[in-house]
């Protein structure tokens, strides 16, 4: 028994030390949720050990405090002019909203901005610079946090096959290539928005569910490179991976910070399942966590964070944008999935 115990514990040490790693997004447009030191507990209970918020609000940063959890912070829209125009207020901002905490809150990265490509109050021409102030202010202060921004797949020009990933043109010189050369020369990563689900409810006549959910399937072959890619997700990076390496930064490292997928969805969003949502969530965790990367990038181990961990009640859109979250409000599961390695090992099921 010993002798099994042991053998089971070097393999677990192995498994964490050579994976990827899960976390969650902690979104809070909702007039229902838990105090966030119960949110915390939750966090805790369920293994959790990264987050990742959408601003910097004090109460969740100070439940963090003294403990395990990992978070990623934000700049939201709205301040990147702001931010963009003089350091002076990127100052300021770290002053009050990331120096505070940091002796006992460990904050890894900032997101400057989420998804300003897609933003309608057109404030991609702040990112840059303001990426560049917050980078500096952190400096100024000697704190080592990342600085980076949330991508949606949007800004590819061309994702299929993944091998002719591309960026849209008119985005490459003015955007792409100085948001890379920063992130290179910091050391950081490009954060990319992958949602398979998208996909297959826009072509769910050429896109198989199986493909979409990490489901055993036949795979599809890039016919440019012979490459064989057996889910949505990996093909999807790729094609970001491919449109880096088009440019020559091939070395500046990923990570997903949004992927999921909703458990119900109005009738036109076709495969929004409580169902489909278990499995494309559950079978992700454990595709991240037993290792490997892309196929383009075998090597470099997945950092995925999940979208969401509660329905939001008061976000707008279509049905599916409330129903993304793993949890109710009341910290009911809405479906079960292992959220860690230790459960991944212990055999959580999914449904």
């Amino acid at each position: 028994m010993a002798t099994l115990l042991l053998t089971l514990f070097l393999s677990i040490l192995y498994i964490t030390s050579s994976t990827g790693t899960i976390g969650i997004n902690y979104g809070r447009i909702a007039n229902n949720l838990p105090d966030p030191t119960q949110v915390i507990q939750l966090l805790n209970t369920n293994g959790i050990t990264r987050i990742k918020l959408f601003d910097t609000d004090p109460t969740v940063l100070n439940a963090l405090s003294n403990s395990t959890i990992s978070v990623i912070v934000a700049l939201p829209n709205e301040h990147l002019s702001s931010a963009a125009q003089n350091q002076a207020y990127t100052d300021t901002w770290v002053q009050s909203n990331i120096l505070p905490y940091t002796q006992t809150t460990n904050i890894t990265a900032i997101a400057v901005g989420n998804e300003v490509f897609n933003d309608p109050n057109n404030t991609t021409s702040f990112l840059i610079p303001a990426m560049q102030n917050m980078h500096a202010s952190l400096t100024k202060y000697n704190l080592n946090i990342k600085v980076s921004t949330p991508l949606p797949l949007t800004v590819l020009g061309n994702s299929y096959p993944p091998s002719a990933g591309s960026f849209k043109p008119e985005l490459i010189e003015t955007l792409i290539k100085p948001m890379l050369h920063f992130l290179r020369e910091t050391n950081s990563y490009i954060m990319v928005n992958a949602y398979p689900f998208f996909a297959y409810a826009a072509n769910s006549d050429n896109i198989s569910l199986d493909y979409a959910l990490f489901r055993d399937n036949d795979g599809y072959v890039d016919d440019q490179n012979g490459v064989v890619y057996k889910n949505l997700l990996d093909a999807q990076l790729d094609a970001v991976n491919s449109a880096m390496e088009v440019l020559n930064f091939s070395d500046v490292k990923m990570m997903v910070t949004e992927t999921g997928w909703p458990s119900v969805g109005d009738v036109n969003e076709t495969g929004a399942s409580e169902e489909n949502a278990a499995e494309y969530n559950g079978n992700l965790v454990r595709r991240v966590v037993t290792g490997g990367g892309t196929p383009l990038r075998p090597d470099d181990h997945l950092n995925v964070y999940l979208f969401a961990l509660f329905n939001e009640d008061l976000k707008v859109g279509p049905t599916s944008e409330r129903n993304y979250g793993l949890f109710y409000p009341d910290g009911r599961k809405v479906y079960d999935v292992p959220l860690s390695l230790t459960a991944v090992v212990n055999g959580s099921t999914v449904g």
